[in-house]
């Protein structure tokens, strides 16, 4: 049987970096990598629209669904301690004005590639193309395929999002034959699935800066940010960030609704006068053109019509106050029914995962098996977009690398 002092299952952005602390914390240990597709890291190169935003200047416990249990780490493994991390590997970086950092070179290739090579050393091996069907605790250690035998396993084989990058849950079965339970998961940061008719006329449209708010029966979630329709779907950042709630909603048999209001930043009465002004400095133009500079034409003629306030030759002086009331409200609550997400197969991250009760929050061992490390997506630890998921990737994987 082969021997291995530490083996890592799971060769993305946490395994990857748990691999390189390790090498540098204890560098005469033996490290083998399993990775079950053809090469490492794939899901990196798709993140940040293929530049990786890899972490935020922003990142701070309450950013996350379990702030107590990742402030550890976040405290040791900062943003900054990140980007001291990738500096180390040879990587420079930048930041946006939203505290969004990406590398210099914009490419998420470099990012992967910068953790590839730290990995090239005559103390790691890395198994691609390795399925783990079985893992085996002994006393003392664990026994990978029953062919593979290891001293300290670290389980990183992220959740369920994006299957076809290496994500489908399989890590959750590892996790749960050695004796840890799993927090149901959902598909997040995914678009909501609305009906076709509501959102076909909008397709293409993209709203900056408006106020989402998706209820049902029991509560509710917000979000503030871009959309984007399609067809058949509502996306952007703002529109993901719901779908966490709009799975569960959905799974507890409810209807949910999705109610937008393009613009939050101005109050339902002044808004209301400000339309009534259009209507007169405007009261020669047709009425297509009643909502021009303040949304997208296709956005504004969309809305015309589900005040039925749309048909043709009509100039804006027909408006009266009763109209103008139910443009200001539509405005400010356009109702979408949602019926569903995209699901796991389009999800950037998974809610939910191996429930932290049973794992130190330092050094992200389990509280069951000595010598067991979880870190990344497996867990239970998920945050909106903009670098805040990396950064616990990276974060958690350089953690579990001390092996304290």
């Amino acid at each position: 049987m082969k021997k291995t002092d530490v083996c890592i299952i799971g060769a993305g952005a946490s395994g990857l970096c748990a691999a390189i602390n390790v090498h540098r914390n204890y560098p005469d240990c033996s490290i083998t990598l399993l990775e079950k597709l053809p090469r490492v890291g794939k899901k990196i190169l798709s993140t940040g629209n293929g530049r990786c935003n890899l972490t935020n200047v922003n990142v701070v416990p309450s950013s996350y669904n379990n702030p107590d249990f990742v402030t550890p780490v976040l405290e040791k493994y900062s943003p900054a301690v990140v980007v001291e991390f990738f500096e180390s590997l040879g990587l420079k970086t930048f930041t946006d004005r939203e505290g969004r950092v990406y590398p210099r070179s914009n490419a998420a290739s470099s990012v992967l590639d910068a953790l590839r090579f730290a990995c090239q050393n005559d103390k790691t091996e890395v198994l691609c193309e390795y399925i783990t069907e079985s893992v085996k605790a002994q006393d003392d250690g664990f026994v990978i395929n029953n062919d593979l035998f290891c001293s300290v396993l670290i389980i990183s084989c992220g959740g369920k999002a994006s299957p076809s990058q290496g994500s489908d849950g399989s890590g959750y079965v590892i996790a749960k034959s050695l004796g840890h339970s799993v927090t149901p998961v959902l598909p997040s940061l995914v678009p909501l699935n609305v009906l076709p008719e509501k959102v076909r006329a909008l397709k293409g449209v993209r709203a900056s800066n408006v106020k989402l708010t998706l209820f049902d029966e029991e509560g509710s979630d917000t979000s503030v940010g871009e959309i984007l329709f399609s067809d058949r779907s509502v996306s952007g950042i703002a529109a993901m960030e719901l779908a966490a709630f709009a799975e569960s909603s959905l799974r507890g048999g409810n209807d949910p609704i999705l109610s937008i209001d393009f613009l939050p930043e101005f109050e339902k009465e002044e808004l209301n006068e400000y339309l009534r002004s259009i209507s007169i400095i405007r009261a020669n133009q047709p009425v297509d053109n009643m909502l021009s500079g303040i949304l997208p034409k296709s956005l504004g003629i969309s809305i015309l019509k589900e005040c039925s306030l749309y048909y043709g030759g009509a100039l804006i002086d027909g408006f009266n106050d009763e109209m103008i009331a139910s443009l200001t409200n539509m405005i400010k609550d356009y109702k979408i029914n949602v019926y569903g997400t995209r699901g796991f197969q389009s999800a950037q991250v998974t809610k939910g995962g191996v429930d932290l009760s049973l794992v130190k929050s330092a050094s992200l061992e389990s509280k069951l098996k000595k010598g067991l490390y979880f870190c990344g997506e497996i867990l239970d630890v998920d945050a909106k977009c903009g670098g805040f998921n990396l950064q616990w990737a990276f974060a958690s994987g350089l953690a579990s690398g001390e092996l304290k």
